[in-house]
This record gives C-alpha cells, sequence and structure tokens, in this order.
C-alpha cells in the first residue's frame, strides 16, 4: 500500500507546527479528500500535511494502514484522519488505529439507512468508479470532445456542445471544460479570441450560431498579465496594453450578445463551473442568463 502525499507542508516549519492528515478509502479517495478539505479550509492559519491512502480494499490492507496511523500518533500532533471506507469489515478494521478516526460514512449512512428503512449496499466504488455504466460513458465521451474541441481546434460537431466557453487566451477555458466534461459530463468546446475576433464586437463565425450555448470568461489585467508573462515573458501577448485591450473588447462582445460571463481572476473551477452549471439550470427553466462573479 503507497500512501500518496498531498500538498505537503512548508518544510520550514517544525514538526509541531504541521498537522498529519489522512485520507482513507476503499475507493478513490476522491470523496474523503473533498469532505475533508472542505472542513480544514475552515483553519486557514493550521498548516497540514496531507496523505491520500486509497483502495483499501481488504482487512490487511486495513491493518497496514492502522499500524501507519498508530506511528503517526507517537509523533508532535496528533494526526487527523478522515475516511469514506464504505465496506463494513474495512471500517471495523481501520476503526481499531489509536488515530482518532473522522468516519464519513459511519457517520452519516446509518441515519440514511434509518430515514429510508432500508439497507445500503456498504460497497466501495459506487460513487467515483464504473458504476452507472451509461453515466460514465458520456462522462468519458464528454472528456474526448472537450479534448477534440478545446482552443477552437475543430468546428466539427461544435453543435452538439452543450456550452461554448470563449475567453482571450489564459482566462481559464481549458481547466473549465475539461472539470464540466469530468464532473458533470457536459460536452464542452472553447474557443480562444484573438485579434481578428475582436476587431468587431459580432460572435467568431464558428459558433455564431450557437450563440445560446455561449457564456464568456473574464479576468483582470493584473492576473492576465502575470500568467501570460510566465508563458511568455516580456512579449507583447503578455504586455499590460495587449491585455487590456483583450479584455476590453471581449466585454463588449458579451454585452452586446447578452452572455452570460463569470470573472475567472480569484476563483478556483469548481466555482466557475458551478456558476456555468447554475446559469445553465437557470437558462432551462426560463430565467435570467446573466452569470455572477462566485466571489460575490
Amino acid at each position: 500500500m503507497t500512501a500518496e502525499p498531498r500538498g505537503q507542508a512548508d518544510v520550514s516549519r517544525t514538526d509541531d507546527q504541521v498537522i498529519p492528515v489522512f485520507f482513507l478509502s476503499d475507493s478513490t479517495g476522491i470523496s474523503a479528500e473533498t469532505m475533508g478539505n472542505a472542513l480544514l479550509i475552515q483553519f486557514p492559519d493550521l498548516f497540514f500535511e496531507r496523505t491520500l491512502i486509497p483502495f483499501i480494499s481488504t482487512v490487511e490492507m486495513a491493518r497496514d494502514v492502522v499500524a501507519q496511523l498508530d506511528e503517526a500518533m507517537e509523533g508532535a500532533v496528533t494526526p487527523l484522519v478522515f475516511s469514506t471506507a464504505a465496506v463494513d469489515e474495512v471500517r471495523e478494521e481501520l476503526n481499531k488505529s489509536k488515530a482518532p478516526i473522522i468516519d464519513f460514512f459511519g457517520i452519516h449512512m446509518s441515519r440514511v439507512e434509518e430515514q429510508l428503512g432500508a439497507r445500503g449496499l456498504h460497497e466501495a466504488r459506487r460513487l467515483h468508479g464504473v458504476g452507472d455504466v451509461r453515466r460514465y460513458n458520456n462522462r468519458m465521451a464528454a472528456i474526448e470532445f472537450a479534448i477534440e474541441h478545446d482552443d477552437g481546434l475543430s468546428p466539427r460537431g461544435l453543435d452538439r456542445a452543450d456550452v461554448v466557453l470563449l475567453a482571450p487566451s489564459r482566462c481559464g477555458k481549458t481547466p473549465t471544460a475539461m472539470y464540466l466534461a469530468l464532473q458533470h459530463g457536459l460536452f464542452v468546446a472553447n474557443y480562444p479570441l484573438v485579434d481578428e475576433d475582436l476587431e468587431t464586437t459580432d460572435l467568431p463565425r464558428p459558433v455564431r450560431d450557437l450563440a445560446d450555448r455561449c457564456f464568456g470568461l473574464t479576468t483582470t489585467v493584473a492576473r492576465l498579465t502575470r500568467v501570460r508573462q510566465e508563458r511568455r515573458p516580456d512579449s507583447r501577448y503578455a504586455s499590460e496594453e495587449q491585455c487590456r485591450f483583450e479584455l476590453r473588447r471581449a466585454t463588449a462582445m458579451y454585452d452586446r450578445h447578452h452572455l452570460p460571463t463569470v470573472d475567472t481572476s480569484a476563483a478556483s473551477v469548481e466555482e466557475i463551473a458551478a456558476v456555468v452549471i447554475q446559469t445553465l439550470a437557470r437558462q432551462r427553466r426560463g430565467g435570467p442568463a446573466r452569470g455572477r462573479n462566485p466571489r460575490s
């Protein structure tokens, strides 16, 4: 069993300043990390050293993990342990550790079962495994679509897009498209707005008939300049003047066509994706399409 360190703490800090955190799962560990980090983010002044231990599929593997946790208990700081193990035998073995375990599955499953009057399967790999084959295959197809239509690479099949992301280069189009495909199974194309597109406020020809699916991304001049400088230092592409021009013209285009927009300058890809999802839901209900800043 190999523990995978995540988010290593600053090595200059002493051991008694860093809190070891373990995410345990008999599946991928994505849920344990997501829920655990949702709690840890509320403690911005503390320092954590995160370790992911996924696929704890047998009692023997669980015993190895318990030994690792018990060893961590001998350190200067008591570790935090988050677990989403679903298999009863594995959970029972993990709970033998001297380390305090926050067992998300154990805490909530019994209440859900009581409410539903039925017993759940208690099987691993239900959430992030193949599970629903149709949904899984749709997500894989969505990822392929996002790759094929990244940065306007191919106009073929654009009419299949659920969302078309428009933005100048380096505003967050690609990670947003990939996240929406992977997590939500949405077919997302992204189209980079270049100088010739920005000469007019008309939508670029390849997406002109897809205005009802277009979503504009923008950012701040300072942020865009900084990101582009990392890619092409001291170039016209990264200059403050060029970045200001592109953002101003892109905003004019979004405004003319009443496109929903989001400022990506201080937003995570998860927040940007959430705004896109919410906006699509409002459009389907016939509500206002205008997006919003996820930080507002």
